[in-house]
């Protein structure tokens, strides 16, 4: 079955305006996802009638408040495929998510003389915090390498595991490369050591899904705004033994049990890990993102977008000069891309003024960059709503600059 996708455009208000005068082409939703008309109206719909504090309140709106808002984490758990709502934590976005693993996790697992693996294809929200861990702790950081079609060279994982191996993050897709990493294998031989997995989901998660007790991994963090969801909103799933293993991520209002001068005692989880007050809003207004994916046949829509960046790489490589990065066969909706002899941000610009939205720069990727010799790249990066026609334009677009600059 098609979609509709002209249909679906129609949800999506800010798709219909004009960007100096040209119809807008939003081709950015890696860094964050255009929203649905029914996000939009949900977030007002709270403010307007039952706004009000979530789990402290007897009065009636923050009653009415606190069962929408963990109505909202069920929504999140079946999503994801969590064995239960008090693994799902609502946080900030995967950025907070990942820092909460490798602070409070860490603090429990992590020795002087051990080691964690990241791959070389990581965003810095999956690096920078591993880093801190490991020097906060006397531990090594070591890297999974990646070849030159965007694929990590998994011959040489044995060789980086080993007894002292505590931790292994690795994304679900790269966000510069769309590179789509063997999780299950590396899954498995983490777990072979003793190792726990944590998966930054934000691009995966949003094109083809996550069942987490399928794929077995240990943690696994995602943002809502890439989501079609609001910003601010994320979720971090963690298996339950683990969760309750972990010393809080941080201290204040509705994570503890009993508070005393001498000594505390901890909430339940997930309300551990949720110290003061959540973006309860934020958090209801994520669910309707993923209950609006709901009413869309997730096959279709995978199918689709799929279509979209095969096409968009087909006409891409059509001008001469170009170079795209990352060329696995089953990689997500993002083409990051050169032009020789034309400054990447130069080519961003002048899309720009086409009303073509694409991403210029490093991406909060650089080790990325640095292994394929560049200092930026462009990236146009799809979504649901986007259309062969936007192709068109960002091929029109790259052709005049490409006029312009040589």
């Amino acid at each position: 079955m098609a979609l509709d996708i002209n249909r679906i455009r129609e949800d999506f208000p800010i798709l219909s305006r004009e960007v100096y005068g040209r119809p807008l082409v939003y081709l950015d939703s890696g860094a964050t996802a255009q929203k649905p008309r029914s996000v939009v109206e949900c977030e007002e719909r709270i403010y307007r009638t039952i706004n009000a504090n979530v789990h402290r309140g007897v009065h009636h709106l923050s009653d009415m408040m606190t069962g929408e808002y963990e109505a909202a984490r069920e929504t999140m758990r079946r999503f994801i495929g969590a064995a239960s709502c008090e693994e799902v934590i609502f946080t900030s976005g995967a950025t907070m998510s990942l820092n909460m693993v490798a602070s409070a996790w860490c603090d429990y697992a992590l020795g002087k003389g051990d080691n964690i693996v990241v791959s070389h294809i990581e965003h810095h929200s999956n690096i920078v915090p591993w880093q801190l861990a490991a020097a906060r702790k006397g531990a090594e950081l070591r890297v999974i390498p990646v070849g030159d079609d965007g694929a990590l060279m998994m011959e040489s994982l044995d060789s980086l595991l080993d007894e002292r191996t505590k931790v292994v993050a690795v994304t679900q897709a790269s966000n510069t490369l769309g590179t789509r990493p063997d999780l299950g294998a590396i899954i498995d031989k983490a777990h072979a050591v003793g190792a726990v997995v944590v998966v930054d989901g934000c691009q995966g998660v949003v094109h083809g899904g996550v069942d987490v007790k399928a794929l077995g991994c240990d943690f696994y963090a995602f943002s809502g705004h890439k989501l079609y969801g609001p910003t601010g909103t994320g979720v971090l799933y963690g298996r339950r033994e683990l969760l309750e293993a972990m010393p809080p991520y941080m201290g204040g209002g509705d994570m503890v049990d009993k508070v005393t001068f001498e000594h505390t005692t901890y909430a339940p989880l997930p309300l551990k890990f949720e110290a003061g007050t959540p973006n309860f809003v934020g958090a209801v207004a994520m669910a309707e993102a993923v209950r609006y994916l709901d009413t869309l046949p997730s096959a279709e829509v995978e199918a689709h977008e799929r279509g979209v960046c095969d096409y968009a790489t087909q006409r891409l490589m059509e001008i001469e000069g170009m170079r795209i990065f990352g060329t696995t066969a089953d990689k997500a909706p993002i083409i990051s891309f050169r032009v020789e002899g034309c400054d990447h941000y130069d080519v961003g610009m002048i899309l720009d003024k086409m009303g073509v939205a694409v991403r210029t720069g490093h991406h909060c990727a650089e080790p990325t960059m640095a292994r394929f010799g560049v200092t930026g790249m462009c990236r146009a990066s799809f979504g649901l709503y986007n259309t062969m026609a936007d192709v068109d334009s960002l091929v029109e677009g790259v052709r005049r600059a490409v006029r312009m600059l040589k």
